[in-house]
């Protein structure tokens, strides 16, 4: 067994830098009246994990990677979205944890149980809870409440992997939940 699977788990497969061409973004119309209207926006997204090495919480031992996220519709040169945050694993407990932040003012803890050699995994996050959760900005929290946040994640062998996440979003004023999901399949960049 290589230093960077004990150390990562099943995050040592996405150390490095990735890109995808051909991403999937279903979300709320910018239109205020059609706001239950998916719109899909196609992108393009890189993104970049980097070891933190260990963290120690007393007796809790965690081993990281530190993420960068930017992603950019097919007809646009500016980004529509970013994220900064990290992946962390918990060994003992087998626990995946992403922890990352969007410049909107939306911050997410999401995670779940993973085996240290797994190549799929589920992590979620719900509004409210003490350790799994969503924190969202005032406008946000009253407008676009983020309820609940879904992400899987499967690893393939040729050097891939492609997730699917599921933000459930409650717009003020409508009755359902909106499913604002993003998917896309990347690519390792060779270094």
């Amino acid at each position: 067994m290589n230093n960077l699977f004990e150390q990562l788990g099943p995050l040592s497969h996405l150390v490095g830098v990735w890109e995808g061409r051909k991403g999937d973004d279903i979300a709320p119309s910018d239109k205020k009246q059609n706001l239950n209207q998916p719109v899909n926006s196609k992108f393009r997204e890189r993104m970049q994990f980097a070891e933190t090495g260990r963290v120690d919480n007393h007796e809790q031992i965690l081993y990281g990677l530190r993420y960068s996220t930017t992603a950019w519709r097919l007809e646009q040169e500016a980004p529509f979205h970013e994220e900064l945050g990290y992946w962390l694993w918990d060994k003992e407990k087998q626990q995946v944890l992403r922890c990352f932040m969007v410049p909107r003012g939306v911050t997410v803890i999401a995670g779940g149980t993973v085996a240290p050699e797994a190549k799929s995994f589920h992590l979620s996050a719900e509004l409210g809870s003490p350790t799994y959760g969503i924190c969202s900005n005032e406008y946000l929290h009253a407008e676009f409440k983020t309820v609940r946040y879904d992400l899987d994640i499967t690893i393939h062998d040729e050097g891939s992997f492609t997730y699917e996440e599921n933000t459930q979003i409650m717009i003020k004023g409508k009755n359902d939940l909106f499913q604002h999901t993003d998917s896309n399949t990347l690519k390792k960049v060779p270094s």
